[in-house]
C-alpha cells in the first residue's frame, strides 16, 4: 500500500538543506527507509511565502499568494512510500526527525 508523510514543522525554525544534510539523524531515516526499499519519492517543498493558492468558483479563477491554512505549522515537505501496512508506514513516520520536532502525518493513497 502507499503512503504519502506530510512532513510538517514550524517554518520559523526549519534548518536549512545544509544542516539536514550533516545531520546525522536524517541520514539515519533516509538509511532506514532505503534498507526497507520504501520510498517512491518526495520533496521538500519551498517556504509558504512562495506559494500560491487558486480557487474556481463561478467559473472564474482566483489566485492568492500565500497558502490556504493560516497555522504555524506547514508542509515542508513529502515523502511518499510503499509498505505493507499502516504499522509499517506508522513505524517509518516514526523515525523520520521531524516527528520528534513538528509532526508527520501519514496519510493513504488512493489507489
Amino acid at each position: 500500500m502507499k503512503y504519502v508523510l506530510l512532513i510538517c514543522d514550524d517554518e520559523k525554525v526549519s534548518p536549512s538543506m545544509e544542516e539536514i544534510a550533516a545531520d546525522p539523524a536524517y541520514r539515519a531515516y533516509g538509511a532506514e527507509v532505503d534498507r526497507r526499499g520504501a520510498i517512491l519519492g518526495g520533496a521538500r517543498l519551498r517556504p509558504v511565502a512562495d506559494a500560491t493558492t487558486v480557487r474556481v468558483r463561478d467559473g472564474e479563477t482566483l489566485v492568492s499568494d500565500g497558502p490556504f491554512a493560516e497555522t504555524k505549522d506547514f508542509i515542508g515537505g513529502i515523502d511518499i512510500i510503499e509498505c505493507v501496512d499502516l504499522d509499517e508506514a506508522i513505524a517509518i513516520a516514526a523515525r523520520h526527525p521531524y516527528a520528534s520536532r513538528g509532526c508527520v502525518e501519514v496519510r493513504p493513497v488512493w489507489e
